[in-house]
């Protein structure tokens, strides 16, 4: 074992596209089959935070839809996202993690004091049963609708009230947050969801002593709007409009064809412009759901800029990319961060991991090359602990 040492991730969502392709390339870099391409922790400027292998990394999860990883990694497969050699190579090992995926939590199920005592129960005796160093919970369920304001979210004495009270006050990925937190495990907060970054989570983390990252992780147009804003900026053109079009198909796209449910993500992929640039940015922002694309997603951008002596110019780009071939990687490497910073003894969100997400937890930076250099510096003196 090397760094944090052998830590169990735990997925919310677990044989989703996200999950199931993490698991299956964790195995397969494990077995020699593939290559670690996209994983950020490989690098030397992070790797020199002393991170744990992805040997030790042990699987297990929650889910709600039936079926199996196996049968999903071969929906995957048909997709053209996962090899084929590999899906079969890995087969009796997946089905091993498979065994390990416990039923999830219903949403709006009534009570959910004894829904978060039995997550609780089921994350430590998968810490005990495997002898883990830590557990990592990540959140890669489907996008919920923003929370509705109440007070037991803002304030954690009256969060417990309520549960004890027989109340329901949690969104889905909060409740998970909570009992995560309870049981002693840092939290990945990898979709817009609200997970810990309520008030009250916020203040069961501090007091737990647990460090969690979020929210919602960049890994296509968002990605690109956080390299190229920089440049508008410090070359001093004033943008006028930036316009998005988004097409996406598998469950993703399908949930987000909800406009409710879409309202988390399209807020933030929208917020780091106005961060970047400094003022207002004109411009829809469009999620459409194309079944036929299935786990691809395109995006098409539009921007329109001016220069000196109000010269109108514009930049437009597409962007095409396999949704989960491009998280699986940064989820890997957000446990084995994660893992590290639970090691140090750091609490509460991390800032420094804000390069990985739109909606970074704990700062207000949005530009990629500033969020790089915050991570390198903390992956430097995470070397030095």
């Amino acid at each position: 074992m090397s760094g944090a040492g052998k830590t169990g991730v735990w997925f919310i969502g677990a044989r989703g596209s996200v999950a199931t392709t993490t698991i299956v390339g964790a195995l397969a870099v494990r077995a020699g089959l593939a290559e670690h391409t996209g994983m950020v922790g490989e690098l030397p400027d992070v790797a020199v935070a002393g991170l744990t292998g992805v040997d030790d990394l042990v699987f297990g999860g929650h889910e709600l839809a039936t079926g199996s990883l196996g049968k999903r990694a071969e929906e995957l497969r048909g997709g053209g996202v996962l090899p084929t050699a590999v899906v079969a190579a890995v087969a009796d090992e997946l089905a091993a993690v498979d065994a390990r995926i416990a039923a999830g939590v219903v949403p709006g199920a009534g009570a959910q004091r004894a829904a978060a005592d039995r997550v609780e129960a089921e994350l430590r005796a998968f810490r005990s049963d495997h002898g883990l160093d830590r557990v990592i919970v990540v959140d890669v369920s489907s996008t919920e609708p923003p929370p509705t304001a109440a007070p037991a979210l803002d304030d954690l004495a009256l969060l417990e009230a309520e549960l004890d009270a027989g109340g329901a006050p949690l969104p889905g990925s909060s409740l998970y947050a909570y009992a995560a937190l309870r049981a002693g495990c840092p939290y990945v907060g990898f979709t817009p969801n609200p997970g810990p970054r309520l008030p009250a989570l916020s203040e069961l983390a501090e007091r737990e002593g647990l460090p969690w990252a979020g929210s919602d992780a960049k890994t296509g147009e968002t990605l690109l709007k956080t390299v190229l804003a920089p440049m508008f900026a410090m070359r001093a053109l004033k943008v006028r409009s930036w316009s998005s079009t988004n097409l996406l198909g598998g469950g993703d796209g399908q949930t987000l064809a909800d406009p409710v449910a879409a309202a988390s993500k399209t807020a933030t992929k929208a917020q780091g412009l106005e961060a970047i640039l400094g003022h207002p940015v004109d411009g829809p922002l469009h999620i459409d759901y194309v079944p036929d694309l299935g786990d691809w997603k395109t995006a098409w951008d539009m921007v329109s800029f001016e220069g000196f002596l109000g010269t109108r110019m514009s930049l437009q780009f597409t962007w095409s990319g396999c949704d989960s071939a491009l998280a699986a990687p940064l989820a890997l490497d957000l446990v084995r961060l994660v893992a590290r910073a639970h090691e140090l003894g750091q609490r509460g969100p991390v800032s420094e991991f804000g390069f990985f997400f739109k909606d970074p937890a704990g700062t207000d930076e949005h530009g990629l090359s500033d969020q790089w250099r915050s991570l390198t510096a903390w992956c430097s003196q995470a070397a030095r602990a």
